[in-house]
């Protein structure tokens, strides 16, 4: 393989991981303020499930990032270990 289509497989990867972590980690993250938003909002309207609601919270909010981590993953291995780079001869 030529030096011109590894630096063009490096760069698109490079792109491809870009994108992925920008989407991923935006997405994860407005969810999450959303899902803190409404919990505030049914904890000021009844204070008396606060507990409930707040333990709910806490196993969305771990759940959301989880999903931040797994892109995060994914990201690292196409980066590092690139399954794709043998499809080309990499």
């Amino acid at each position: 393989m030529q030096p011109e289509q590894i630096l063009q497989f490096a760069n698109v990867t490079t792109i491809v991981v870009g994108a992925a972590i920008v989407l991923g980690t935006i997405t994860a993250a407005i969810v999450e303020g959303r899902a803190v938003n409404r919990a505030f909002d049914n904890m000021a309207r009844q204070p008396s499930v606060a507990d409930r609601i707040r333990g709910l919270l806490f196993v969305t909010l771990a759940l959301l990032e989880s999903t931040a981590i797994y892109v995060l993953l994914v990201c690292l291995i196409l980066l590092f270990a690139n399954p794709f780079a043998q499809l080309f001869g990499l």
